[in-house]
């Protein structure tokens, strides 16, 4: 009943969002970035009380790590919300117009998705990040995060829909479900009356039961098990800065690297510095027999770490005969989300851009930049792994669908 209640409103208010102003959408993120820094203190209270709650029940470093607020990460939140003010308003645009023989003039129109549903777990981020991008591409969004973020959430959402509302943005456009059972999920997942697409954001596991268990249209984001390969004729010194970068700057995130593939040609040059550096930073490395003849006080990976997105101080190591066999492993063990290569060598550049099979494919750059805010789309709904209906950071024409509009003089089909 509850979600009936909430599908209507965001039902009704997506109708209004539609055909509001740029202009309003525009004042109504000005406002919301205000009210967040004019509110820190609060926001930064409530996320403390979830911090507390969750360090008791043992919640692990990376999920406290998601969890975690602080005044350089509102203020990213707020910055955020000011790029996507920034950007070309999509509604409305024409992708395509053309005039048939018969005279019928057709457009092909951008328009909003309608009402977007979020599932999350412990990212208060997304709670904001998700209202500007639905609002300014004139979604309503029903928001359900987890249980280990609900008092920051509560919290985000009162000062984002207050500043929102004033600001001429229809009622209900932003909506949180409070409750946190499973059995709020799982209704979410069967408003087909009320809910156009549904993104899930979180682990594999989350992630996996709304794509099986929706009746919803689903956009599958997340997981990410990214590699970075240092092929036989990459720079080394450029090629360990990117690993330590990829690995070890937030390895809590989707974007943070799991395994290290390592040309043998090179293999017994860079293994031992680089394992060196990843170990005073805590990395524990996990390698193949031909990386642990090299560096032999590592553990042995086992066939399920290359599947892993560890989410933390933990890399696979593998050595491989070349860009082929780097090739293979990726489209064999990737989760199709961010993969790097490390070359000189223009040719193996070119075949790893053209055969790995990921989102977002790096040469010589550290695979941390798939990022919605990096990308310049001043935030993100999400990372698709997917490659329906959109795929990569999402951002404000991910967003949108379009509609033909065709305009006669009286035809009739004969």
């Amino acid at each position: 009943m509850l979600l009936e209640v909430i599908g209507k409103k965001a039902k009704n208010a997506s109708r209004k969002l539609a055909v509001t102003p740029e202009k309003i959408k525009n004042y109504a993120l000005e406002k919301i970035a205000d009210a967040l820094m004019t509110n820190a203190d609060y926001i930064l209270q409530a996320n403390s009380l979830d911090l507390e709650a969750g360090t008791k029940k043992d919640l692990s470093k990376a999920l406290l790590d998601r969890l975690s607020l602080d005044g350089k990460r509102v203020k990213a939140m707020a910055d955020g919300l000011t790029m996507v003010k920034g950007l070309p308003d999509p509604i409305g645009e024409v992708l395509g117009e053309w005039r048939r023989p018969n005279g019928l003039r057709i457009k092909k129109v951008r328009v909003p998705l309608g009402v977007i549903g979020i599932i999350y777990e412990a990212r208060p981020n997304v709670t904001v990040d998700s209202a500007a991008l639905c609002v300014k591409a004139g979604n309503a969004v029903i928001l359900r995060g987890g249980s280990d973020a609900i008092k920051t959430n509560v919290e985000l959402t009162r000062i984002i829909t207050a500043a929102a509302y004033e600001a001429g943005i229809p009622e209900g456009a932003i909506q949180l479900i409070e409750d946190t059972d499973r059995s709020s999920a799982e209704e979410l997942m069967r408003a087909r009356e009320y809910v156009d697409v549904l993104i899930p954001r979180g682990g594999k596991n989350l992630i996996q039961t709304v794509v099986s268990t929706s009746t919803v249209p689903v956009i599958e984001t997340g997981e990410g098990n990214c590699h970075a390969y240092v092929e036989k004729s990459a720079d080394l010194k450029m090629a360990a800065e990117i690993v330590y970068n990829a690995k070890v700057s937030r390895p809590s995130v989707c974007n943070a690297i799991e395994t290290l593939l390592v040309d043998e040609a090179i293999a017994e040059v860079f293994l031992p510095p680089i394992k060196e550096r990843l170990a005073a930073a805590g990395v524990e490395l996990r390698g193949c027999p031909k990386s642990r003849r090299i560096i032999p006080e590592i553990k042995a990976a086992t066939e399920e770490d290359w599947r892993t997105e560890f989410l933390g101080l933990v890399l696979a190591v593998k050595v491989v005969a070349g860009v082929d066999e780097a090739i293979a492993h990726i489209n064999k063990y990737g989760t199709k989300h961010s993969e790097t290569i490390v070359t000189k060598d223009k040719g193996a550049m070119k075949k790893f851009g053209a055969e790995v099979d990921a989102a977002a494919v790096y040469t010589n750059a550290s695979t941390r930049f798939t990022d919605g805010f990096e990308f310049g789309f001043g935030a993100e709904i999400g990372i698709s792994t997917q490659k329906l209906h959109a795929r990569g950071p999402m951002g404000l024409p991910e967003l949108t669908s379009y509609k033909y509009i065709i305009e006669g003089s009286g035809q009739i089909r004969v």
